[in-house]
């Protein structure tokens, strides 16, 4: 209870909780456009409900990692080494790691999956084939729900332990991260439909976000190699593109209004 109190009276561990909300939002982004992405293969009517078990999974794994720190926090020690001595940068340190911990295994491993996934999902918008669509032919789902859920269940176990790890890194208030946590995927609950709904209306954002997944694929898979690539460069090239992305749709949409007029 007084940690719980200090998150709100504490200047410090206030600020903390701020950075700690933000950051947890912006992770969230990722593990969002994941689910909105696979839920849009779903017949319309089971898609909300889809997105609202993924992000209750979502949320259900963080609370549930939070309660296990000391056992997170152990997945970072390291559990085979290679015994490769990689190319050393200017400092004379190697540029990538040659020992693995469980973390950077469940990174690497959510990395390709996302790139796997992300691959077949553009190759499909590409390349279509009949029955390929969010309907067969006989109007049956292509993805059924179960298929969905699972997917999700993946990645929302490499999404939560990287959303972990990084509260852990920010703060020691148990408190501070377990509202940060609530806070987050409050957010995503939010904007999940009308992220979903955004994305399926808009066959171009589509291919946006599938490229946002398999950036985030390889981000994922460079740091489970000790590769830390500064999350600040992803996002800001996510949100130039996300916003060059809605200028098109609005010159696209101006030029039908002409056209009409």
């Amino acid at each position: 209870m007084d940690s719980l109190i200090a998150a709100f009276t504490d200047p410090t561990a206030l600020a903390a909780l701020i950075a700690l909300v933000v950051m947890e939002v912006v992770l969230g982004i990722d593990n969002l456009v994941f689910i909105s992405i696979l839920t849009n293969k779903l017949p319309e009517a089971q898609r909300p409900k889809a997105r609202r078990i993924g992000i209750g999974l979502a949320l259900a794994m963080r609370l549930v990692l939070l309660s296990m720190i000391a056992w997170i926090v152990s997945l970072t020690q390291p559990v085979f080494d290679l015994g490769l001595s990689g190319p050393l940068d200017s400092h004379g340190a190697p540029t990538f790691e040659t020992e693995f911990s469980w973390r950077d295994m469940i990174l690497i491993a959510g990395g390709l999956f996302l790139i796997w996934k992300a691959t077949k999902e553009i190759h499909h918008n590409v390349d279509p084939t009949p029955g390929e669509g969010v309907l067969d032919k006989k109007g049956g789902a292509v993805l059924s729900f179960g298929s969905a859920i699972t997917q999700i269940i993946l990645l929302d176990m490499v999404f939560s332990l990287d959303s972990i790890l990084t509260a852990v890194g920010m703060t020691d208030n148990l408190a501070v991260m377990y509202i940060a946590v609530i806070v987050a995927v409050t957010v995503m609950l939010i904007a999940a439909d009308p992220l979903g709904n955004f994305i399926a209306r808009n066959p171009t954002v589509v291919m946006l976000a599938l490229g946002f997944l398999l950036m985030i694929g390889a981000v994922l898979i460079a740091d489970g190699f000790g590769v830390h690539v500064p999350k600040g460069y992803i996002y800001a090239a996510m949100a130039f593109s996300t916003l060059v992305e809605v200028l098109n749709i609005f010159a696209r949409r101006a030029k039908l209004r002409k056209g009409e007029g």
